[in-house]
């Protein structure tokens, strides 16, 4: 699990890419000594494993579902990446919780200077329209995000000073593409929901069938 709150903004070192999958090279400024083979990594938001760990580098493999679900298919070397090592027992959860598990792709539609801050829309993918909802949170290339506004295709969010200083929204330029993961209760939610309506469903049936016989 993550919280969405970017501890370091790495880079793209090497892309070696082959037929149903591709592997990354990043370096970071992180303290990549403390880390051990098979830790989780939020990279851009995505959950990733590290397969090989180095001083200030470390190696990541995605497989083809990840490359068609997220940004990374059109990844290039020396593209910054928002990073945040995996939660462990006792650390803050700053943000909100992040599972690192994408959901798909958003796309920067307007962008709009308040003051100091730069108020964001991005498109939404028509499937999760229905999960992101005003004042609720959202994860924007891993970034833990509130909602200012929701509509029927897209959203807005705020972003401070620190949040576009120390993460690579701050680059996003009209028509990027981005990594975007719902809220995960609201998935949950919606899961024991049906679940009830159907269970709901049946006894109502078999109710019927006792009361004729």
């Amino acid at each position: 699990m993550f919280t969405g709150i970017i501890q370091d903004v790495g880079r793209i070192a090497s892309v070696a890419r082959e037929k149903a999958q591709t592997h990354f090279s990043i370096a970071t400024a992180l303290d990549t000594s403390v880390w051990q083979l098979g830790d989780s990594i939020a990279v851009d938001g995505c959950c990733l494993t590290a397969t090989r760990l180095d001083a200030g580098v470390f190696d990541v493999t995605l497989s083809q579902e990840t490359l068609d679900l997220t940004t990374f298919d059109a990844v290039s070397e020396g593209q910054k990446v928002n990073l945040e090592p995996a939660l462990r027992m006792g650390d803050a959860l700053g943000g909100h919780l992040v599972s690192g598990h994408i959901d798909g792709i958003g796309r920067l539609e307007e962008m709009d200077m308040i003051g100091e801050h730069r108020v964001m829309r991005f498109s939404l993918p028509a499937a999760l329209v229905h999960y992101v909802v005003h004042k609720g949170s959202v994860a924007v290339n891993g970034v833990s995000l509130t909602v200012n506004e929701a509509d029927d295709c897209d959203f807005t969010v705020n972003l401070i000073p620190h949040t576009l200083a120390h993460t690579n929204l701050g680059a996003l330029n009209i028509g990027d593409r981005v990594n975007i993961e719902t809220d995960l209760l609201g998935r949950y939610v919606e899961r024991l929901m049906g679940k009830t309506e159907k269970t709901t469903g049946e006894e109502t049936i078999l109710a019927g069938r006792v009361a004729k016989n």
